[in-house]
Protein backbone atom coordinates (compact mmCIF):
# COMPACT_ATOMS: atom_id res chain seq x y z
CA UNK A 1 0.00 0.00 0.00
CA UNK A 2 1.25 3.22 -1.08
CA UNK A 3 1.67 6.06 1.70
CA UNK A 4 -0.97 8.31 -0.34
CA UNK A 5 -3.45 5.14 0.45
CA UNK A 6 -2.36 4.72 4.01
CA UNK A 7 -3.22 8.54 4.03
CA UNK A 8 -6.20 8.10 2.81
CA UNK A 9 -7.52 4.79 4.91
CA UNK A 10 -6.37 6.70 7.86
CA UNK A 11 -8.62 9.76 7.07
CA UNK A 12 -11.96 7.65 6.20
CA UNK A 13 -11.09 5.81 9.50
CA UNK A 14 -11.08 9.16 11.54
CA UNK A 15 -13.62 11.11 9.94
CA UNK A 16 -16.42 8.14 9.24
CA UNK A 17 -18.32 9.65 12.01
CA UNK A 18 -19.21 12.45 11.08
CA UNK A 19 -21.18 10.88 8.32
CA UNK A 20 -24.88 11.73 10.14
CA UNK A 21 -23.75 15.30 10.96
CA UNK A 22 -22.64 15.99 7.98
CA UNK A 23 -25.57 14.88 6.04
CA UNK A 24 -27.97 16.23 8.04
CA UNK A 25 -25.99 19.83 7.49
CA UNK A 26 -27.04 19.79 4.06
CA UNK A 27 -30.77 20.58 3.79
CA UNK A 28 -30.87 18.61 0.36
CA UNK A 29 -30.24 15.87 1.65
CA UNK A 30 -32.15 15.64 4.56
CA UNK A 31 -32.94 11.81 5.39
CA UNK A 32 -36.85 11.37 4.60
CA UNK A 33 -39.41 8.53 5.65
CA UNK A 34 -39.10 6.30 3.23
CA UNK A 35 -35.24 6.51 3.79
CA UNK A 36 -35.77 5.92 7.41
CA UNK A 37 -38.15 3.15 7.09
CA UNK A 38 -34.99 1.57 5.07
CA UNK A 39 -32.68 1.99 7.61
CA UNK A 40 -35.02 -0.23 10.48
CA UNK A 41 -36.31 -2.51 7.75
CA UNK A 42 -32.18 -3.25 7.13
CA UNK A 43 -32.88 -2.42 3.46
CA UNK A 44 -30.09 -1.30 1.15
CA UNK A 45 -29.78 2.31 1.06
CA UNK A 46 -29.42 4.44 -2.60
CA UNK A 47 -26.83 5.70 -3.34
CA UNK A 48 -27.97 9.24 -3.61
CA UNK A 49 -29.18 8.39 0.72
CA UNK A 50 -25.19 6.59 1.01
CA UNK A 51 -23.26 9.18 -0.60
CA UNK A 52 -25.59 12.23 0.59
CA UNK A 53 -23.95 15.34 -1.34
CA UNK A 54 -20.89 13.51 -3.07
CA UNK A 55 -23.46 12.08 -4.96
CA UNK A 56 -25.10 15.39 -6.00
CA UNK A 57 -21.04 16.80 -7.01
CA UNK A 58 -20.78 13.85 -9.45
CA UNK A 59 -23.85 14.58 -11.25
CA UNK A 60 -23.70 17.58 -11.34
CA UNK A 61 -19.96 17.39 -12.83
CA UNK A 62 -21.28 15.51 -15.30
CA UNK A 63 -18.01 13.23 -15.96
CA UNK A 64 -20.23 10.64 -17.44
CA UNK A 65 -22.57 11.12 -20.85
CA UNK A 66 -25.56 8.82 -18.83
CA UNK A 67 -26.27 9.37 -15.49
CA UNK A 68 -26.99 5.66 -14.66
CA UNK A 69 -23.23 5.52 -14.84
CA UNK A 70 -22.40 6.73 -11.65
CA UNK A 71 -25.62 5.46 -9.79
CA UNK A 72 -24.25 1.97 -10.82
CA UNK A 73 -20.58 2.57 -9.36
CA UNK A 74 -19.51 0.50 -6.97
CA UNK A 75 -17.65 2.20 -3.68
CA UNK A 76 -14.45 0.43 -3.37
CA UNK A 77 -14.81 1.40 0.50
CA UNK A 78 -17.43 1.88 3.22
CA UNK A 79 -19.59 5.04 1.67
CA UNK A 80 -19.66 6.77 5.08
CA UNK A 81 -15.70 6.85 4.91
CA UNK A 82 -15.51 7.79 1.12
CA UNK A 83 -18.19 10.93 2.22
CA UNK A 84 -15.79 11.74 5.04
CA UNK A 85 -12.42 11.71 3.52
CA UNK A 86 -14.38 13.79 0.55
CA UNK A 87 -15.26 16.64 2.43
CA UNK A 88 -11.87 16.99 3.87
CA UNK A 89 -9.75 16.67 0.25
CA UNK A 90 -12.45 18.38 -1.37
CA UNK A 91 -10.89 21.86 0.40
CA UNK A 92 -7.78 21.36 -0.52
CA UNK A 93 -5.86 23.14 -3.65
CA UNK A 94 -6.16 21.10 -6.80
CA UNK A 95 -8.53 18.87 -5.44
CA UNK A 96 -9.48 16.51 -8.41
CA UNK A 97 -13.52 15.46 -8.02
CA UNK A 98 -13.20 12.99 -11.53
CA UNK A 99 -9.74 11.60 -10.14
CA UNK A 100 -11.05 11.10 -6.53
CA UNK A 101 -14.40 8.76 -7.94
CA UNK A 102 -11.59 6.80 -10.32
CA UNK A 103 -9.67 6.15 -7.39
CA UNK A 104 -12.82 5.09 -5.03
CA UNK A 105 -15.41 3.71 -7.06
CA UNK A 106 -15.50 0.85 -9.97
CA UNK A 107 -17.24 1.90 -12.74
CA UNK A 108 -19.86 -0.20 -14.74
CA UNK A 109 -18.57 -1.82 -18.04
CA UNK A 110 -20.48 -2.55 -21.11
CA UNK A 111 -18.35 -5.34 -21.83
CA UNK A 112 -17.74 -6.41 -25.66
CA UNK A 113 -19.97 -5.46 -28.32
CA UNK A 114 -21.70 -8.70 -29.26
CA UNK A 115 -21.58 -9.44 -33.04
CA UNK A 116 -23.74 -11.75 -34.33
CA UNK A 117 -22.89 -14.73 -36.50
CA UNK A 118 -22.94 -13.70 -40.32
CA UNK A 119 -25.79 -14.68 -42.22
CA UNK A 120 -28.15 -15.20 -39.58
CA UNK A 121 -32.35 -14.79 -40.00
CA UNK A 122 -34.01 -12.60 -37.41
CA UNK A 123 -35.11 -15.98 -35.16
CA UNK A 124 -31.84 -17.46 -35.01
CA UNK A 125 -31.01 -14.14 -34.27
CA UNK A 126 -33.28 -13.64 -30.95
CA UNK A 127 -32.72 -17.10 -30.49
CA UNK A 128 -29.23 -16.51 -30.00
CA UNK A 129 -29.09 -13.56 -27.91
CA UNK A 130 -30.45 -14.94 -25.01
CA UNK A 131 -27.28 -16.07 -23.62
CA UNK A 132 -26.18 -13.14 -24.43
CA UNK A 133 -28.37 -11.42 -22.72
CA UNK A 134 -28.26 -13.53 -19.55
CA UNK A 135 -26.90 -12.67 -15.96
CA UNK A 136 -26.60 -13.87 -12.72
CA UNK A 137 -26.28 -12.42 -9.40
CA UNK A 138 -26.71 -14.50 -6.21
CA UNK A 139 -24.89 -12.35 -4.44
CA UNK A 140 -23.65 -8.44 -5.20
CA UNK A 141 -20.96 -6.71 -3.31
CA UNK A 142 -21.70 -5.34 0.24
CA UNK A 143 -22.01 -1.45 -0.91
CA UNK A 144 -23.28 -2.34 -4.47
CA UNK A 145 -26.49 -0.89 -5.75
CA UNK A 146 -27.32 -4.15 -7.34
CA UNK A 147 -29.71 -6.07 -5.59
CA UNK A 148 -28.93 -10.21 -5.39
CA UNK A 149 -31.01 -12.87 -6.78
CA UNK A 150 -31.37 -16.73 -6.43
CA UNK A 151 -31.75 -17.86 -10.42
CA UNK A 152 -30.34 -16.15 -13.53
CA UNK A 153 -32.14 -14.01 -15.26
CA UNK A 154 -32.31 -11.88 -18.89
CA UNK A 155 -32.02 -8.23 -18.88
CA UNK A 156 -33.24 -5.86 -21.44
CA UNK A 157 -29.56 -4.44 -22.66
CA UNK A 158 -27.76 -1.61 -23.09
CA UNK A 159 -27.43 0.89 -20.36
CA UNK A 160 -30.05 -1.89 -18.40
CA UNK A 161 -27.79 -4.09 -16.98
CA UNK A 162 -30.28 -5.46 -14.42
CA UNK A 163 -33.63 -7.16 -14.69
CA UNK A 164 -36.78 -5.00 -15.07
CA UNK A 165 -40.02 -5.63 -13.89
CA UNK A 166 -42.64 -5.44 -16.76
CA UNK A 167 -39.84 -5.47 -19.25
CA UNK A 168 -39.78 -9.35 -18.37
CA UNK A 169 -43.03 -10.73 -18.70
CA UNK A 170 -42.15 -9.95 -22.70
CA UNK A 171 -38.85 -11.46 -22.44
CA UNK A 172 -40.40 -14.01 -21.18
CA UNK A 173 -43.18 -14.80 -23.74
CA UNK A 174 -40.12 -15.13 -26.29
CA UNK A 175 -38.38 -17.27 -23.91
CA UNK A 176 -41.11 -19.90 -23.88
CA UNK A 177 -41.68 -19.89 -27.97
CA UNK A 178 -37.43 -20.55 -27.70
CA UNK A 179 -38.25 -23.63 -25.31
CA UNK A 180 -36.41 -22.23 -22.72
CA UNK A 181 -39.00 -22.65 -20.33
CA UNK A 182 -36.45 -23.25 -17.34
CA UNK A 183 -35.36 -19.54 -17.59
CA UNK A 184 -39.22 -18.84 -17.55
CA UNK A 185 -39.11 -20.29 -14.28
CA UNK A 186 -36.11 -19.24 -12.67
CA UNK A 187 -37.25 -15.65 -14.02
CA UNK A 188 -40.58 -16.00 -12.04
CA UNK A 189 -38.86 -17.36 -8.66
CA UNK A 190 -36.73 -14.25 -8.73
CA UNK A 191 -39.73 -12.11 -8.74
CA UNK A 192 -41.56 -13.96 -6.22
CA UNK A 193 -38.01 -13.60 -4.48
CA UNK A 194 -38.18 -10.38 -4.57
CA UNK A 195 -42.05 -10.34 -3.02
CA UNK A 196 -40.91 -12.22 -0.41
CA UNK A 197 -38.39 -9.81 0.64
CA UNK A 198 -39.29 -6.41 0.19
CA UNK A 199 -42.59 -6.73 -0.32
CA UNK A 200 -42.96 -5.76 -3.79
CA UNK A 201 -41.17 -6.32 -7.22
CA UNK A 202 -39.10 -3.26 -7.46
CA UNK A 203 -38.78 -1.47 -10.84
CA UNK A 204 -35.78 -3.22 -11.51
CA UNK A 205 -33.38 -4.98 -9.05
CA UNK A 206 -31.29 -1.92 -8.07
CA UNK A 207 -31.49 -0.29 -4.20
CA UNK A 208 -32.72 3.08 -6.30
CA UNK A 209 -35.41 0.92 -7.87
CA UNK A 210 -36.84 0.03 -3.97
CA UNK A 211 -38.94 3.32 -3.77
CA UNK A 212 -41.32 1.99 -6.91
CA UNK A 213 -42.62 -0.83 -8.88
CA UNK A 214 -43.59 -1.32 -11.96
CA UNK A 215 -46.75 -2.19 -14.24
CA UNK A 216 -47.92 -5.34 -12.30
CA UNK A 217 -47.34 -8.19 -14.64
CA UNK A 218 -46.28 -10.88 -12.16
CA UNK A 219 -49.95 -12.34 -12.59
CA UNK A 220 -49.50 -12.81 -16.59
CA UNK A 221 -46.36 -14.53 -15.51
CA UNK A 222 -47.76 -17.10 -13.33
CA UNK A 223 -50.25 -17.37 -15.91
CA UNK A 224 -47.84 -18.16 -18.46
CA UNK A 225 -46.12 -20.57 -16.25
CA UNK A 226 -49.00 -21.94 -15.40
CA UNK A 227 -49.30 -22.87 -19.00
CA UNK A 228 -46.93 -25.03 -18.85
CA UNK A 229 -46.98 -26.67 -15.87
CA UNK A 230 -50.62 -27.99 -15.71
CA UNK A 231 -51.74 -25.40 -13.61
CA UNK A 232 -49.48 -25.55 -10.46
CA UNK A 233 -48.23 -21.68 -10.65
CA UNK A 234 -51.52 -20.69 -9.62
CA UNK A 235 -50.91 -22.29 -6.14
CA UNK A 236 -47.26 -22.82 -5.70
CA UNK A 237 -46.95 -18.50 -6.35
CA UNK A 238 -50.21 -17.88 -4.30
CA UNK A 239 -48.21 -16.24 -1.57
CA UNK A 240 -46.43 -13.61 -3.55
CA UNK A 241 -49.54 -13.22 -5.93
CA UNK A 242 -50.99 -12.13 -2.50
CA UNK A 243 -48.39 -9.85 -1.61
CA UNK A 244 -47.93 -8.10 -4.70
CA UNK A 245 -52.27 -7.53 -3.94
CA UNK A 246 -51.59 -6.32 -0.63
CA UNK A 247 -49.00 -3.96 -1.88
CA UNK A 248 -50.68 -1.99 -4.31
CA UNK A 249 -53.73 -2.21 -1.99
CA UNK A 250 -52.05 -0.78 1.60
CA UNK A 251 -54.23 1.94 3.23
CA UNK A 252 -57.46 1.34 0.52
CA UNK A 253 -59.17 0.03 3.53
CA UNK A 254 -58.71 3.49 5.57
CA UNK A 255 -58.86 5.92 2.62
CA UNK A 256 -62.20 8.37 3.65
CA UNK A 257 -63.81 8.81 0.30
CA UNK A 258 -61.99 11.18 -2.07
CA UNK A 259 -59.05 10.82 -1.17
CA UNK A 260 -55.88 9.09 -1.97
CA UNK A 261 -53.06 7.20 -0.18
CA UNK A 262 -49.52 5.19 -1.89
CA UNK A 263 -50.87 3.31 -4.41
CA UNK A 264 -54.49 3.12 -4.08
CA UNK A 265 -57.69 5.69 -4.52
CA UNK A 266 -61.50 5.71 -2.93
CA UNK A 267 -63.72 7.54 -4.97
CA UNK A 268 -66.57 9.76 -3.98
CA UNK A 269 -69.18 6.78 -3.98
CA UNK A 270 -66.24 3.87 -2.23
CA UNK A 271 -64.99 2.89 -5.74
CA UNK A 272 -61.48 1.95 -5.21
CA UNK A 273 -58.70 2.33 -8.27
CA UNK A 274 -54.87 1.94 -8.12
CA UNK A 275 -52.56 4.80 -9.55
CA UNK A 276 -48.53 4.48 -10.08
CA UNK A 277 -46.78 5.94 -6.92
CA UNK A 278 -43.25 6.65 -5.73
CA UNK A 279 -42.27 6.43 -2.05
CA UNK A 280 -39.52 8.97 -2.50
CA UNK A 281 -40.38 12.90 -3.32
CA UNK A 282 -36.24 13.48 -4.48
CA UNK A 283 -34.68 13.73 -7.81
CA UNK A 284 -34.63 9.91 -9.71
CA UNK A 285 -31.03 8.42 -8.46
CA UNK A 286 -30.41 7.31 -12.28
CA UNK A 287 -31.75 10.18 -13.84
CA UNK A 288 -31.10 12.80 -11.23
CA UNK A 289 -29.81 16.06 -13.25
CA UNK A 290 -32.23 15.62 -15.71
CA UNK A 291 -34.96 15.93 -12.65
CA UNK A 292 -33.06 19.08 -11.33
CA UNK A 293 -33.45 20.66 -14.79
CA UNK A 294 -37.10 19.98 -14.93
CA UNK A 295 -37.07 21.25 -11.77
CA UNK A 296 -36.13 24.45 -12.38
CA UNK A 297 -38.48 24.93 -15.42
CA UNK A 298 -41.29 25.16 -13.09
CA UNK A 299 -40.24 27.54 -10.53
CA UNK A 300 -44.23 27.55 -9.00
CA UNK A 301 -44.22 24.14 -8.28
CA UNK A 302 -43.20 22.21 -5.21
CA UNK A 303 -40.15 20.22 -5.97
CA UNK A 304 -41.27 17.51 -3.45
CA UNK A 305 -44.37 16.98 -5.64
CA UNK A 306 -42.68 17.40 -8.90
CA UNK A 307 -39.99 14.80 -8.34
CA UNK A 308 -42.69 12.71 -7.00
CA UNK A 309 -44.52 12.64 -10.42
CA UNK A 310 -41.85 12.42 -12.27
CA UNK A 311 -40.72 8.87 -10.04
CA UNK A 312 -44.01 7.50 -10.50
CA UNK A 313 -44.24 8.44 -14.02
CA UNK A 314 -41.26 5.86 -14.23
CA UNK A 315 -42.95 3.71 -11.89
CA UNK A 316 -45.64 3.08 -15.14
CA UNK A 317 -43.28 2.33 -17.39
CA UNK A 318 -44.05 5.37 -19.59
CA UNK A 319 -41.37 7.37 -18.74
CA UNK A 320 -42.31 9.91 -20.28
CA UNK A 321 -45.35 10.57 -22.08
CA UNK A 322 -47.89 12.90 -22.63
CA UNK A 323 -50.54 10.92 -21.15
CA UNK A 324 -49.81 12.12 -18.12
CA UNK A 325 -48.67 15.74 -18.74
CA UNK A 326 -51.43 18.86 -18.47
CA UNK A 327 -49.24 20.95 -21.21
CA UNK A 328 -48.64 17.91 -23.57
CA UNK A 329 -45.74 19.68 -24.70
CA UNK A 330 -44.05 20.06 -20.80
CA UNK A 331 -42.63 17.63 -18.81
CA UNK A 332 -42.87 19.81 -15.97
CA UNK A 333 -46.65 19.88 -15.99
CA UNK A 334 -46.36 16.10 -15.21
CA UNK A 335 -49.13 14.93 -12.60
CA UNK A 336 -49.01 11.01 -12.52
CA UNK A 337 -50.34 10.71 -9.45
CA UNK A 338 -53.32 12.64 -10.32
CA UNK A 339 -54.59 9.65 -12.98
CA UNK A 340 -56.03 6.50 -12.12
CA UNK A 341 -54.41 4.82 -15.44
CA UNK A 342 -56.33 1.99 -17.18
CA UNK A 343 -53.59 -0.13 -17.90
CA UNK A 344 -52.64 -0.53 -14.17
CA UNK A 345 -56.28 -0.68 -13.39
CA UNK A 346 -56.90 -3.66 -15.90
CA UNK A 347 -53.17 -5.38 -14.81
CA UNK A 348 -55.07 -5.25 -11.15
CA UNK A 349 -58.50 -7.07 -12.45
CA UNK A 350 -56.39 -9.75 -13.94
CA UNK A 351 -54.52 -9.97 -10.11
CA UNK A 352 -57.92 -10.17 -8.46
CA UNK A 353 -58.83 -12.63 -11.28
CA UNK A 354 -55.87 -14.50 -10.57
CA UNK A 355 -56.22 -14.63 -7.17
CA UNK A 356 -59.66 -15.57 -7.03
CA UNK A 357 -58.64 -18.93 -9.78
CA UNK A 358 -55.50 -20.10 -6.82
CA UNK A 359 -57.50 -19.95 -3.71
CA UNK A 360 -60.29 -21.81 -5.54
CA UNK A 361 -57.52 -24.74 -6.89
CA UNK A 362 -56.54 -24.37 -3.07
CA UNK A 363 -60.12 -24.90 -1.96
CA UNK A 364 -60.12 -21.51 -0.24
CA UNK A 365 -63.90 -20.62 -1.34
CA UNK A 366 -64.46 -18.06 0.84
CA UNK A 367 -60.82 -16.19 -0.71
CA UNK A 368 -61.99 -16.81 -3.91
CA UNK A 369 -65.52 -15.17 -3.93
CA UNK A 370 -64.23 -12.55 -2.45
CA UNK A 371 -61.47 -11.74 -5.27
CA UNK A 372 -63.88 -12.98 -7.45
CA UNK A 373 -66.49 -10.19 -6.52
CA UNK A 374 -63.47 -7.38 -6.37
CA UNK A 375 -62.55 -8.66 -9.90
CA UNK A 376 -66.26 -8.02 -10.68
CA UNK A 377 -66.72 -4.74 -9.40
CA UNK A 378 -63.19 -3.43 -10.48
CA UNK A 379 -64.57 -4.31 -14.11
CA UNK A 380 -67.72 -2.53 -13.27
CA UNK A 381 -65.35 0.68 -12.15
CA UNK A 382 -63.19 0.58 -15.34
CA UNK A 383 -65.88 0.60 -17.73
CA UNK A 384 -67.91 3.23 -16.08
CA UNK A 385 -64.53 5.51 -14.94
CA UNK A 386 -62.10 5.23 -17.62
CA UNK A 387 -64.19 4.59 -20.44
CA UNK A 388 -64.86 8.10 -22.48
CA UNK A 389 -68.16 7.68 -23.88
CA UNK A 390 -67.98 10.83 -26.00
CA UNK A 391 -65.19 9.51 -27.41
CA UNK A 392 -65.96 6.10 -27.57
CA UNK A 393 -62.20 4.78 -26.31
CA UNK A 394 -60.70 3.90 -22.27
CA UNK A 395 -58.62 6.68 -21.40
CA UNK A 396 -57.15 7.13 -17.49
CA UNK A 397 -59.20 8.95 -15.49
CA UNK A 398 -58.35 12.27 -13.15
CA UNK A 399 -59.78 11.71 -9.53
CA UNK A 400 -59.05 14.93 -8.75
CA UNK A 401 -60.94 16.85 -11.30
CA UNK A 402 -63.94 13.77 -11.44
CA UNK A 403 -63.44 13.09 -15.14
CA UNK A 404 -61.95 11.20 -17.76
CA UNK A 405 -58.73 12.48 -18.60
CA UNK A 406 -59.80 11.75 -22.33
CA UNK A 407 -56.06 11.44 -24.54
CA UNK A 408 -56.41 8.70 -26.81
CA UNK A 409 -52.88 6.37 -26.18
CA UNK A 410 -51.99 3.07 -26.72
CA UNK A 411 -53.30 1.91 -23.27
CA UNK A 412 -56.59 2.61 -24.78
CA UNK A 413 -56.43 -1.66 -25.32
CA UNK A 414 -55.54 -2.86 -22.08
CA UNK A 415 -59.33 -3.43 -21.61
CA UNK A 416 -59.34 -5.27 -23.96
CA UNK A 417 -55.94 -7.38 -23.67
CA UNK A 418 -57.26 -8.38 -20.02
CA UNK A 419 -60.91 -8.93 -21.69
CA UNK A 420 -62.39 -5.98 -19.36
CA UNK A 421 -64.24 -4.43 -22.13
CA UNK A 422 -67.87 -5.43 -23.47
CA UNK A 423 -68.39 -5.92 -26.94
CA UNK A 424 -69.22 -2.76 -27.35
CA UNK A 425 -67.01 -0.88 -26.00
CA UNK A 426 -64.31 -3.31 -27.60
CA UNK A 427 -65.59 -2.11 -30.97
CA UNK A 428 -65.81 1.46 -30.45
CA UNK A 429 -62.24 1.54 -29.02
CA UNK A 430 -61.02 -0.55 -31.97
CA UNK A 431 -62.25 1.86 -34.95
CA UNK A 432 -60.88 4.75 -32.60
CA UNK A 433 -57.46 2.64 -32.97
CA UNK A 434 -57.37 2.12 -36.39
CA UNK A 435 -58.40 5.72 -37.63
CA UNK A 436 -55.52 7.77 -34.88
CA UNK A 437 -52.66 5.10 -33.70
CA UNK A 438 -52.92 2.30 -36.56
CA UNK A 439 -49.11 3.87 -38.89
CA UNK A 440 -47.53 2.11 -41.34
CA UNK A 441 -45.11 0.76 -38.46
CA UNK A 442 -47.01 -0.43 -36.43
CA UNK A 443 -48.96 1.46 -33.25
CA UNK A 444 -48.10 4.88 -32.77
CA UNK A 445 -47.76 5.36 -28.56
CA UNK A 446 -50.03 9.03 -28.77
CA UNK A 447 -51.07 11.31 -31.45
CA UNK A 448 -48.72 13.69 -29.73
CA UNK A 449 -44.76 14.29 -31.04
CA UNK A 450 -43.18 16.55 -28.50
CA UNK A 451 -39.73 14.60 -28.38
CA UNK A 452 -40.33 12.50 -25.55
CA UNK A 453 -39.73 8.76 -26.29
CA UNK A 454 -43.58 7.00 -25.13
CA UNK A 455 -45.64 9.44 -27.67
CA UNK A 456 -45.09 9.63 -31.52
CA UNK A 457 -43.69 8.86 -33.64
CA UNK A 458 -42.52 5.55 -31.44
CA UNK A 459 -44.06 2.54 -31.16
CA UNK A 460 -43.13 -0.59 -28.51
CA UNK A 461 -43.00 -3.96 -28.74
CA UNK A 462 -45.51 -4.29 -25.57
CA UNK A 463 -47.83 -2.48 -26.89
CA UNK A 464 -48.09 -4.21 -30.15
CA UNK A 465 -48.52 -7.67 -28.43
CA UNK A 466 -51.29 -6.57 -26.44
CA UNK A 467 -52.49 -4.65 -29.42
CA UNK A 468 -52.83 -8.13 -31.24
CA UNK A 469 -53.74 -9.84 -28.09
CA UNK A 470 -56.47 -7.74 -27.32
CA UNK A 471 -58.01 -7.69 -30.61
CA UNK A 472 -58.33 -11.09 -31.16
CA UNK A 473 -59.94 -11.28 -28.13
CA UNK A 474 -62.92 -9.16 -29.39
CA UNK A 475 -63.33 -10.59 -32.94
CA UNK A 476 -61.12 -7.96 -34.49
CA UNK A 477 -58.12 -10.38 -36.32
CA UNK A 478 -58.37 -8.39 -39.42
CA UNK A 479 -56.95 -5.27 -37.63
CA UNK A 480 -54.60 -7.44 -35.25
CA UNK A 481 -53.55 -8.86 -37.87
CA UNK A 482 -52.70 -5.15 -39.44
CA UNK A 483 -51.17 -4.09 -35.86
CA UNK A 484 -48.76 -6.85 -35.91
CA UNK A 485 -47.85 -7.43 -39.70
CA UNK A 486 -46.80 -3.59 -39.78
CA UNK A 487 -44.76 -3.50 -36.67
CA UNK A 488 -42.85 -6.96 -37.78
CA UNK A 489 -42.42 -5.37 -41.12
CA UNK A 490 -40.60 -2.38 -39.24
CA UNK A 491 -38.81 -4.60 -37.21
CA UNK A 492 -36.90 -6.94 -39.70
CA UNK A 493 -36.69 -4.16 -42.35
CA UNK A 494 -34.52 -2.48 -39.41
CA UNK A 495 -33.00 -5.90 -38.87
CA UNK A 496 -31.87 -6.36 -42.36
CA UNK A 497 -30.28 -2.91 -42.37
CA UNK A 498 -28.46 -2.73 -38.92
CA UNK A 499 -28.28 -6.65 -38.08
CA UNK A 500 -29.98 -5.67 -34.58
CA UNK A 501 -33.35 -5.04 -32.50
CA UNK A 502 -33.93 -2.11 -30.54
CA UNK A 503 -35.81 -1.06 -27.83
CA UNK A 504 -38.14 1.16 -29.33
CA UNK A 505 -39.34 1.88 -33.55
CA UNK A 506 -40.34 4.68 -35.08
CA UNK A 507 -44.12 3.29 -36.75
CA UNK A 508 -44.88 6.67 -38.93
CA UNK A 509 -43.26 8.86 -41.03
CA UNK A 510 -40.87 8.23 -44.22
CA UNK A 511 -38.07 7.04 -41.64
CA UNK A 512 -39.10 4.14 -40.40
CA UNK A 513 -36.74 2.02 -37.88
CA UNK A 514 -35.23 2.60 -34.50
CA UNK A 515 -36.97 5.66 -32.23
CA UNK A 516 -35.84 8.83 -30.65
CA UNK A 517 -36.60 10.96 -27.72
CA UNK A 518 -36.37 10.92 -23.92
CA UNK A 519 -33.49 11.25 -21.77
CA UNK A 520 -30.92 8.61 -23.07
CA UNK A 521 -29.37 7.47 -26.88
CA UNK A 522 -31.66 4.21 -28.52
CA UNK A 523 -30.82 1.10 -26.71
CA UNK A 524 -29.93 -2.42 -28.62
CA UNK A 525 -30.68 -5.44 -27.49
CA UNK A 526 -33.33 -5.76 -27.02
CA UNK A 527 -35.24 -7.84 -24.52
CA UNK A 528 -38.91 -7.60 -24.75
CA UNK A 529 -38.56 -6.34 -28.83
CA UNK A 530 -36.97 -9.64 -28.78
CA UNK A 531 -39.55 -11.40 -27.35
CA UNK A 532 -42.94 -10.11 -28.94
CA UNK A 533 -41.20 -10.34 -32.47
CA UNK A 534 -40.46 -14.04 -31.80
CA UNK A 535 -44.17 -14.16 -30.78
CA UNK A 536 -44.91 -12.44 -34.25
CA UNK A 537 -42.58 -14.49 -36.70
CA UNK A 538 -44.21 -17.42 -35.50
CA UNK A 539 -47.88 -16.37 -35.28
CA UNK A 540 -47.22 -14.80 -39.17
CA UNK A 541 -43.74 -16.53 -40.37
CA UNK A 542 -44.72 -20.38 -39.43
CA UNK A 543 -41.12 -22.27 -37.93
CA UNK A 544 -41.92 -24.15 -41.37
CA UNK A 545 -41.60 -21.37 -43.45
CA UNK A 546 -38.25 -19.84 -43.15
CA UNK A 547 -38.24 -16.04 -43.22
CA UNK A 548 -34.50 -14.71 -43.75
CA UNK A 549 -35.73 -11.28 -45.06
CA UNK A 550 -38.59 -8.29 -45.02
CA UNK A 551 -39.89 -9.79 -48.45
CA UNK A 552 -40.56 -13.47 -46.99
CA UNK A 553 -43.20 -11.54 -44.23
CA UNK A 554 -46.94 -11.52 -45.34
CA UNK A 555 -47.46 -8.61 -46.31
CA UNK A 556 -49.83 -5.81 -44.40
CA UNK A 557 -52.54 -4.17 -45.99
CA UNK A 558 -51.27 -0.93 -48.74
CA UNK A 559 -54.20 0.88 -47.49
CA UNK A 560 -52.42 3.52 -44.68
CA UNK A 561 -55.20 5.41 -42.45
Amino acid sequence: MTKIEVNATERRQRYAPLLLTLLLSVPAFTVHADDTSRMLNNQPQPPDVRLGPLFNAVQQAKFFPDQKTFADAVPKYDPASILADWQMQKKQRNFDLKRFVAANFTLPTQGDKYVPPAGQNLRDHIDGLWPVLTRTASSAGQYDSLLPLPKPYVVPGGRFREVYYWDSYFTMLGLAESGHWDRVQDMVDNFASLLDRYGHIPNGNRSYYLSRSQPPFFSLMVDLLASHDDGKAYTRYLPQLQKEYDYWMADSDKLAAGSASKRAIKLSDGTVLNRYWDARDVPRTESWMDDVTTAKKAPQRDKAELYRDLRSGAASGWDFSSRWFTDAHNLATIRTTQLAPVDLNSLMFHLEQTLSKGYQMNKQDDLAKQFADRAEKRQAAINRYLWDSKQGWYADYDWQKKQVHSQLTAATLFPLYLRVASDKQAESTASAVEKQLLKPGGLVTTTVNNGQQWDAPNGWAPLQWVAVEGLEHYNQPKLAKEVGLRFLQNVQNTYDREHKLVEKYVVEGKNLGGGGGGEYPLQDGFGWTNGVTLKLLDKYCPKDKTCNSAHDIPQASAAQP
